[in-house]
């Protein structure tokens, strides 16, 4: 029998749980032996629930527990999510998380630990929630040289856009109406201002690349100064804007991340992928593309992804997962890519450049300086990176 615990009792702990209920007999069968949830530890009263025999509020039982094999942190957070994660780790116990803001800060610490003491660290559902899009990236698209990783990386965010393209809803509107469904907090920056997507593509690039790539050093763009304008003209010229997490592996060696909306053309599979739902797109100079596509965040896609990590680490208490990245990557600036940009306003439209109706043209390949020198000398009001 394997024992795990469960660190942080709310929406992804409470599912990892109920996860272990609906299907304990066949992640009994994929494993090899009985997975036994021992411990919830939480700082509320659960009493009143089913697992009040199993929950504990001192962290030192499961740290001292030489049973205990795996630990899910779903606390979230930074603080006590980080303290607790390094001393499981230095007891010895594997851990698994969907703290994207605890694996994009702090995973090359956290990793190294783990391969100190011979343990897996993992977390998968840090990114994408349920979507499996970490372990074909370090495992089955192995074979690559990966040259991009793009994608829509928040939900939240892309309900949003979703109800102002096909609504013409504007942005306050359509944020009260996230809050009002429960996609997005009261305090919703984290989302609308790119922060959680800026995390998520982080990961994407930590692993993509072998080479550290901190929140705090990219770029972050996000949808809350985004003019309704924008998103009618971009929709009647066959674009669709989005909120896009981007990765890039330049000549040179040199790497590029960023967050920021982007106008992605309608025949772009990314274009079609509404309300809350993600997708990330993954080139490899061997597989070319492909698109991971599902639910990114509720309590039973993430549980499920937190669920198969928790059987991955116990199949490889043995020889551990060789995953992790190990030193600060070498960043290029936002002004070293080129692409081509969307611009609005009254103005004359420069030679070589895609009109669109109601006042927006589509620039050729400029670097982002340059197309800023560009938005200033003609006084475009909006200034828009273009996918692809």
């Amino acid at each position: 029998m394997a024992n795990f615990a469960v660190m942080g009792f709310g929406t992804v702990g409470s599912g990892v749980a109920e996860v272990l209920r609906m299907n304990g007999a066949s992640i009994a069968e994929k494993l090899g032996e009985p997975l036994h949830l021992k411990y919830i530890l939480d700082v509320r009263d659960l009493s009143a629930t089913p697992y009040a025999d199993i929950a504990v509020k001192d962290f030192s039982v499961l740290e001292n527990d030489a049973e205990l094999d795996v630990v899910v942190e779903s606390i979230g957070g930074a603080k006590v999510a980080l303290d607790f994660t390094r001393r499981a780790l230095m007891a010895g116990k594997h851990v698994v998380t969907s703290n994207k803001e605890l694996v994009a800060s702090h995973g090359r610490e956290l990793l190294a630990i783990a391969r100190e003491k011979n343990v897996n660290y993992l977390f998968e559902a840090s990114v994408g929630g349920g979507i499996p899009v970490l372990r074909p990236l370090f495992q089955c698209l192995a074979g690559n040289r990966i040259e991009e990783v793009v994608g829509i990386l928040n939900g939240t965010t892309n309900y949003i856009l979703t109800r102002m393209v096909k609504s013409g809803v504007p942005f306050a509107e359509a944020l009260k109406e996230a809050q009002s469904k429960g996609y997005a907090e009261q305090n919703p920056a984290a989302d609308v201002e790119g922060l959680d997507a800026g995390r998520k593509i982080c990961i994407l690039s930590n692993l993509a690349w072998g080479k550290e790539v901190l929140p705090e050093n990219i770029s972050v763009q996000g949808i809350s100064g985004l003019d309704l304008k924008d998103v009618a003209i971009a929709s009647a010229g066959g674009y669709r804007v989005k909120l896009l997490g981007r990765a890039v592996k330049l000549d040179g060696g040199k790497q590029a991340a960023y967050v920021a909306p982007h106008l992605v053309p309608e025949d772009c599979p990314i274009a079609a992928v509404d309300d809350v739902f993600n997708a990330i797109m993954i080139r490899g100079n061997a597989v070319g593309e492909v698109m991971f596509y599902g639910r990114g965040a509720g309590d039973l896609p993430t549980a499920s992804a937190v669920m198969g990590d928790v059987i991955d680490a116990l199949q490889h208490r043995v020889r551990r997962r060789n995953l992790g990245w190990s030193e600060s990557a070498e960043l290029a600036g936002p002004d070293q890519l080129s692409m081509r940009w969307y611009l609005r306003g009254d103005f004359p439209v420069p030679a070589g450049c895609e009109t669109l109706s109601g006042g927006g043209i589509i620039t050729g390949v400029l670097h982002a300086g340059e197309a800023r020198t560009l938005a200033e000398k003609l006084g475009a009001a909006a200034l828009l990176p273009v996918l692809g």
